[in-house]
Order: C-alpha cells, then structure tokens, then sequence
C-alpha cells in the first residue's frame, strides 16, 4: 500500500490519494526533480503481473506521451518501482465528466457541444497518427473550471486491449459505450472510437444511458441490436444537426459513422449554426444490421437459451427423482373423506381464480389516473401560471427556477417541466421556469490575450467558440496561443447561443536548447519574458560555474504561455564530478 510522503523511484513523493478505480489508483505527488505536482496512476491487482500486460502498457504509455494537445493529458513518465509499475502525468485539478453528470444531472446543448467539440479536437490529434484511445467514457474526461477538457488514460486504454477485462466494475463501466463490433469479437479501428463518443454525447445531453442492463452481456447485446433511443423524443428543443451527429457517430454499421474524430469535430463546428436549423433527420446509407452482427447476436441469444433449458431439465429430474413411489392403499371410506376435501378445497381454488382474474382484468382501469395535457404557460405572470395549472388538476412546486430569456419578459414564465402539452397524471408536480431577462454578454478586445482562458470564459457563459490559424508576417511577434484577432467587434452583446471566431497565429514557437554553452541565464530570462513563459532556476555543482547543464522542456518542443521551464546552473567549478544523466522525456 502506498502511504503519504513515500517516494516513487526515489523522485515522486506522494502528497494524497485522489482516486481508485478498477485498473489503477491515483495519487497527486511532487516531482523532486522538475519542481512539480504530478498525477502518478499505479497499476492494481492481476495487471501488475500480467507480463504482457505490463509490456504492453509501458510501451503503449510512451507512445502516448508523443501526443501533443491541449486537451490531452500528457504523459511523462513511464516506470517501475519495487514490482508497483507507474504512469507519471499531467496534474488536472478539476472533475471527470461522471461526477459532474452526478452534480447537475445533465447538461445543455451548447455545453454537451464544447465539450464534444474539445474531445473531438483531442481525438483527432491522436487518430492522425493512427492511435486509438479504445475506451472512451465519461469517467476518462476532466474538465477544468474554466471549461478546458482533458483527455485521460490513452496508456492505460490501448494496453488493455491485449488483455481481458476480468475485472466486474472494469467490464461493467466500460460495456456501456463499447462499439458493436468490438462486442461481436472484432478489433478496435478509429471508428470505435466515435461510437463511443456518440454514446458519450447522449449520456451527456439526456443524463442517462441509451442502453442499460442487468449485466455485461445484456448490455452488449443491445448495443448490437436495439435502435439507438431518439434524443429529441425526450428533449423536442435539440436541434435536429445535434441529433444527427449522434446517429452517425452511434451507428451500429462502421460504415454510417464518421471515419475519424477530426470529421465529427468539423461537423461538431457548425451544428449550432443557423443554416442548420432544419436540418433533415439523418438517414443511413447502410444496413445498420449486417449479417456478421445478425449471427452473433444470434449465437450469444441461443447459447443463452441453452443455459435455461439445461436449467429447467436439472429442476425437473431433480422433481421425478423425489417422487414418492410407494402407493398408499386406502379404504372405499378414506377415498370418500378425502373426495369430499378436495371438492372444498377446487371451490375454493376456482372462487380465488375468478376473484384474481377479475383484479386483473377491472383493478388496472379503477385506479388508472386520468391524464391531461400540460398547459402551455409561457410568457404568464407567475400567479396566472400556478391558477392555470391547478385548474387543470396539476400541483405547482414551491420551488421556481431561474433561466435567461431574450423572448419572455423577465419575471415570467419560459417554460414548464414536465414541458407544455405533456401528458401527465392529474396531482403530478410541475416545476416553472421563470426568466431573469436575456443572457448577454459584452464582448471585449480580445487580443493578445491567451486563447485558451477567453475560450473557458466565453464557453461558460453558453457562447460558442471557434478557433482558427490565420497567416502572419515574419516580423510579427505573436505567441501561438495569443489571439490576433475575432470576428466580433468589442462592444457588441452576444447572447448564449451566438458564435465567436478567434484567430491565432499560424505560427509554432519551439525551444532552443539552451544547454550548447551559447545562452547564458540572462538570455534564458528574456526569452522566457517575450513568450510569458515562467523561469526557475537550480543551483546545481554538476558543471562549471554560470553554465546551463540542463533544462525541464527539450530543446525542439512547442513554448506554450503560462507554463514552467526550469533550469539547472552550475554554482562552482567541479570538474572531477561527472553530470549525472537523467532521461527527461518531452515534457511539453
């Protein structure tokens, strides 16, 4: 067991435990070396003896760590300590997309569309260069205060896919978004991927799962015979290209999906869009059941009807062997005695018979609720709403919500839940929803700015954001993530729903090495000072005075604003001393 203050391969100190799951669990550390908190996730139970497992996953963890993205957590380091095998990562303080469902339920169209559209951004990175995540799930996603999503556990995803699931909460909370061709045997292609955020995205906009079960295998046989539920069935107000981008991306058959993430992020863009509004519902180009899904569905249903009938025939041999052979042989008197019981005792059968049968066929309509239409009340003072409401036989909470409205006065009502027109039960509870006025917001002169923190800023307040590069001349000194322009001018008021544009560079800042003996500290600190870059030095004896022996972010790597680089000079002439070596990874 690890405890608070051990040290990992003598460099990571444990701070706290911040999470357990099936495969791993997670500690938030201090890196000794770079001068950081890390997130250390350490392998648990059969996997850290699984040979090929741990082979699998060290070499699958540092082809992760190749992956470059904002909404990727990266992957620093890779080990074993003591039999205990580790993955080192990025620290994300923030929540996984599971326990933020748990808190709010579920979640609105242009938030499930952000986060959907960070994902697939993420997603696409790794998919151009042919790597699948394998298991995407709500539980595998932070996201931070200011709305930046993370993408976890590329290491730990791909290795599993050399060996089995044996572990029940593993299988149980993986099965719910597994692609059906993976659960009919096939491998894993970027397709499964998508399918798995489409399930992702219908658990995010309704709050529940579109295919549930008392089991892995029950589960998994809907995921490869039941039609997708229709989201706008229970929430009529999404719009029919969000819809659609569900029903591709969750298509049974490989071939109506969309062939890699960067395609559902493109169309992910511009779902909210205006133009798109009446968007036809979608219609596959192929058969969503093909024959090898139609036979293994039938093979699992047949070897599961199997199972029963062994049953059944065990209970009923069991049932003959306990028979009672023997005969009793009884008197012309017993025989009448005992006739005239059995005659009470049919009476008695048949007179429960009817009594039961009439319950069933009369009790249903005697206590069957008449149900009436919700009134529509939008746009009625609050007082109105609830006479209204009660004159139909409904009862009205004493609690009210709150929501912006650029169509409804403030103080009115927006709308109703269950919503109006609804068919409910007279005395059903109906909760109103009253405007507090229109949501806008006053966009500012964004430039120069970093674009990731407008981006979570804006995303917060329902506005849709855009990023695109655009050229620059060569004597422009932008950084790479700093915004150089947008497509709403300041002052203008957008509401929740609008759309902005900001443009960065096209451009990539990458670090020089600073190591070559050229770059002195005063050198480092200006460099670090145009590209807001945060410098910290360490003494250190292993080289010549003044000189820079080695430095936390690899010469070639991207600069990003508002991260750390630390540097490490020597204090005192010691030649006799060897620089220790010390493999440091890309750390960007």
């Amino acid at each position: 067991m690890i405890m608070k203050g051990q040290k990992i391969n003598d460099r990571y100190q444990i701070i706290k435990s911040i999470g357990e799951g099936g495969m791993a669990n997670v500690y938030l550390a201090y890196d000794t070396i770079l001068d950081r908190d890390v997130a250390i996730k350490v392998l648990r139970g059969d996997l850290a003896t699984d040979e090929k497992f741990v082979r699998r996953f060290q070499r699958e963890a540092l082809n992760a760590s190749s992956l470059s993205h904002p909404n990727i957590v990266e992957v620093y380091d890779v080990g074993e300590d003591n039999g205990q095998y580790f993955i080192v990562m990025e620290y994300i303080d923030g929540v996984n997309l599971k326990d933020l469902l748990k808190k709010r339920g579920k979640l609105t169209v242009t938030e499930v569309v952000d986060i959907m559209s960070q994902i697939s951004d993420g997603l696409s990175v790794a998919h151009d260069s042919y790597i699948i995540h394998r298991d995407i799930k709500p539980q595998n996603i932070m996201i931070l205060e200011n709305g930046l999503v993370k993408i976890t556990d590329f290491g730990i995803a791909m290795a599993m896919n050399a060996t089995q699931l044996t572990q029940t909460n593993s299988v149980m909370g993986s099965v719910h978004y597994l692609p059906p061709e993976q659960a009919s045997g096939k491998g894993a292609t970027l397709k499964s991927d998508i399918y798995s955020m489409g399930i992702l995205m219908y658990e995010l906009l309704t709050g529940k799962l579109p295919y549930r079960g008392e089991n892995a295998v029950e589960i998994a046989l809907k995921h490869l015979k039941e039609p997708l539920p229709s989201i706008r069935e229970e929430i009529p107000d999404v719009p029919q290209a969000v819809e659609n981008i569900i029903l591709k991306s969750a298509a049974k058959n490989p071939k109506n999906r969309y062939n890699d993430a960067r395609e559902m992020y493109e169309d992910l863009k511009t779902c909210l869009d205006e133009e798109r509004k009446n968007e036809p519902k979608l219609e596959y180009e192929y058969p969503e059941l093909d024959s090898d899904n139609k036979k293994f569905t039938k093979q699992v249903e047949n070897a599961i009807d199997a199972e029963d009938d062994d049953s059944k025939s065990s209970k009923k041999s069991k049932k003959e062997d306990t028979t009672d052979v023997s005969v009793k042989q009884i008197s012309d008197d017993e025989i009448k005695k005992e006739n005239k019981v059995l005659v009470v005792l049919a009476s008695i059968f048949v007179g429960l018979v009817i009594i039961v049968a009439c319950l069933v066929l009369f009790l249903p309509t005697l206590l069957k609720q008449k149900e009436t239409k919700v009134p529509d009340v939008t746009g009625m003072s609050v007082s109105e709403a609830v006479e209204t409401l009660q004159d139909a036989g409904f009862e009205v909470s004493d609690t009210q919500e709150e929501t912006p409205s650029d169509d409804v006065e403030e103080g009115k009502v927006v709308k109703t839940s269950p919503s109006a027109n609804a068919k409910r039960n007279e005395g059903t509870i109906i909760t109103l929803y009253i405007s507090n006025g229109a949501a806008t917001i006053t966009i500012d002169d964004y430039t120069g700015k970093n674009y990731l923190e407008i981006k979570g800023a804006l995303s917060a307040r329902g506005i849709n954001v855009y990023l695109e590069k655009k050229d620059v001349d060569s004597n422009n000194d932008a950084k790479a993530d700093e915004i150089i322009a947008q497509s709403v001018e300041a002052g203008t008021k957008l509401k929740s729903g609008d759309s902005i544009t900001l443009y960065t560079p096209n451009i990539e800042t990458n670090y020089p090495d600073f190591t070559d003996g050229t770059y002195t500290v005063q050198d480092v600190q200006a460099f670090c000072d145009q590209y807001n870059v945060i410098l910290k030095t360490q003494e250190t004896d292993t080289c010549d005075v003044g000189k820079i022996c080695r430095q936390s972010r690899g010469a070639g790597t991207t600069v990003l604003s508002n991260t750390t680089l630390t540097i490490y000079v020597g204090t005192e002439n010691n030649n006799d001393v060897e620089p220790e070596e010390e493999d440091l990874g890309d750390l960007d």
